[in-house]
């Protein structure tokens, strides 16, 4: 809630505790010590604009009945310190309050008082948090999957800032291990293929098949000729990679900044194993008996670990052993650490720099890994409650109500720089965040490139536009806006601008709602709502040409939908257009 929403809660509770005391004092209520009671907003307006549950919550403790004891309590307060215009008794005993003009001068006032820092709070306290997502393979080109979860994770963050949190987003590129070994396989086989034809070796049976290992090694070989065929297969291998590695890495990077995401750090793997990181996370699990060996490798006991931590958690003995939960190797059979012992490691180097707070966004292919990432820095001395995971479902991309694979341009499957060369940035990253990670999307390209209202962020923008073409319309006739008395703004009382009004209040409390939750979807769903109870307004209510006093009222209402608009769009890192 705004903070005049805030305050009007704070104080009509304190009014009824007031009538309460009263009603004790007078005798209409026998002494008793007050149960704790809600205010809230009731879902049907027609209940008014607060409610409170208090006649009931104290029934048992005054032996009396609920409407008895609101009929006391009304019959009590004084609403005069308050933003209450009157209350009623409704049903068993709930009492309704209906909010008085002057509470909706005093939001359109704090909206327009504080400008662009309407909506931010200090809920989370400047607390170091640190956003994780995408970090995407870099052995491949990025796809759909990283297309949605990059703008779910940039937004993310953003709404955590905007709710008070000290926000770091972060790229981890797997630039080691296993999947590096398999890059370089593939590479090598490629390459030998593209010299001496492709009979005269086979292709690894677990290699990366993608016509874009080809691209890089033909790039190689224009670059550099052929005469690495020559050499040693291991100094073959690792000169392949120096060569498509970066480039992959660099193309990565360009794909991010041209979808405006920018981190403030590009964590490689390779550094942990560097710092010996990676050995450290098994010498610790080693010393609290939590490994052992097995076939030449070093397995790490997952099993009871997990099983301790979901019991913790109130499991059964039968949901457990439905996860069929298993141990892990940390350290193979050839001395190589796995990714799970990386991902440990890395995780400890995220607490160890500091951050309160861990948040993955990963595939939902991802799942059974939460609990065994959680359980693992349980087990090094960590907090894994401290480690959140949103889990993205799969995009499908559509076009003309059919599934679409293949890009036009090129033939080949989708990537991101495909989609961002053919779709607005703006459409992706507002689409991408109109449904919940853990739905399934369809993507629709039509959708996507269309500009009329059908597409949500063009729908938004041109909400914004239109303010800014009332305010040119008006200023061509000499008319600009001038603050407004109090009474003035209360003479906005048509129900599309209360609704307007109402709306603009709840702004604060549904950052802050997004933040809780980790689900910026919210914050779209918001803005469309007020763009929808904008073009109402626009429809209902005249500006220019009313009486001076409301046209002046009407358009300081305008500048307030047009400043949270530009506040949403502009925390997503979306263009505020001022003419469409």
């Amino acid at each position: 809630m705004s903070k005049t929403a805030i305050n009007a809660a704070s104080k009509l509770k304190a009014a009824v505790a007031r009538a309460f005391d009263k009603a004790m004092e007078n005798g209409e209520l026998i002494k008793a010590e007050l149960p704790d009671f809600i205010i809230e907003k009731p879902a049907d307006k027609k209940n008014g604009d607060f409610a409170t549950n208090a006649a009931m919550a104290c029934a048992r403790v005054f032996r009396t009945a609920p409407q008895k004891i609101a009929a006391a309590v009304v019959g009590n307060i004084d609403l005069s310190d308050t933003y209450i215009d009157r209350c009623e008794i409704a049903g068993p005993g709930f009492i309704n309050f209906f909010l008085s003009p002057r509470y909706y001068s005093d939001v359109l006032k704090e909206v327009t008082d504080s400008g662009d820092n309407y909506g931010r709070s200090d809920y989370g306290r400047n607390e170091k948090v640190m956003v994780e997502f995408v970090s995407a393979n870099p052995t491949g080109p990025m796809h759909m999957g990283n297309a949605r979860g990059g703008a779910l994770g940039d937004c993310l963050a953003a709404v955590l800032d905007k709710a008070g949190y000290d926000v770091w987003r972060e790229f981890y590129v797997n630039d080691a291990g296993n999947q590096i070994e398999k890059f370089a396989n593939s590479l090598n086989a490629r390459f030998i293929q593209e010299v001496n034809g492709y009979d005269s070796i086979e292709f690894p049976e677990d290699g990366y098949q993608g016509a874009d290992i080809i691209d890089a090694v033909k790039l190689y070989i224009e670059e550099n000729g052929k005469d690495l065929i020559n050499a040693e297969e291991g100094v073959r291998k690792q000169a392949l990679v120096d060569f498509a590695l970066p480039k992959n890495i660099a193309k990565m990077q360009a794909d991010m900044k041209k979808y405006r995401i920018e981190y403030d750090k590009w964590f490689f793997e390779s550094e942990l194993h560097k710092s010996g990181a990676v050995k450290e996370v098994v010498e610790i699990l080693k010393n609290k008996g939590l490994t052992y060996e097995k076939d030449g490798a070093v397995w790490y006991k997952n099993k009871q670990v997990v099983t301790e931590l979901l019991e913790k958690q109130g499991k059964t003995a039968e949901e457990i052993e439905k996860l069929e939960l298993k141990d892990d190797v940390i350290i193979r059979a050839n001395g190589n650490p796995t990714y799970f012992t990386a991902d440990i490691a890395y995780h400890k180097n995220k607490f160890d720099r500091g951050f309160k707070t861990l948040i993955n966004v990963w595939g939902a292919d991802h799942h059974g890994h939460v609990a065994r990432l959680k359980g693992a820095m349980n087990a090094i001395g960590y907090d894994g409650d401290s480690v959140y995971v949103v889990l993205m479902q799969l995009v499908k991309l559509m076009r003309d109500g059919e599934l679409v694979r293949m890009s036009k341009r090129t033939g080949k499957a989708i990537q991101l720089g495909d989609l961002l060369e053919e779709v607005p940035v703006d459409s992706a990253r507002f689409l991408f965040n109109t449904r919940e990670a853990n739905t399934q999307m369809d993507f629709d390209l039509g959708l996507a490139v269309t500009q009329d209202n059908q597409n949500p962020v063009y729908y938004v923008q041109y909400a914004h536009a239109r303010i800014c073409s009332i305010i040119k319309a008006l200023a061509a006739e000499g008319i600009s806006q001038r603050e407004c008395t109090a009474e003035e703004l209360e003479l906005l009382r048509e129900p599309e601008e209360i609704d307007l009004i109402t709306h603009l209040a709840a702004y604060t409390e549904e950052i802050i709602s997004s933040a809780k939750s980790y689900d910026p979807t919210k914050i779209t769903r918001y803005v469309t709502e007020l763009a929808t109870l904008f073009h109402k307004f626009y429809n209902a209510c005249r500006v220019k040409g009313e009486d001076e006093p409301l046209m002046q009222a009407r358009l300081t209402l305008c500048i307030a939908v047009r400043s949270v608009i530009a506040n949403v769009l502009t925390m997503f890192n979306i263009t505020v257009p001022e003419s469409m």
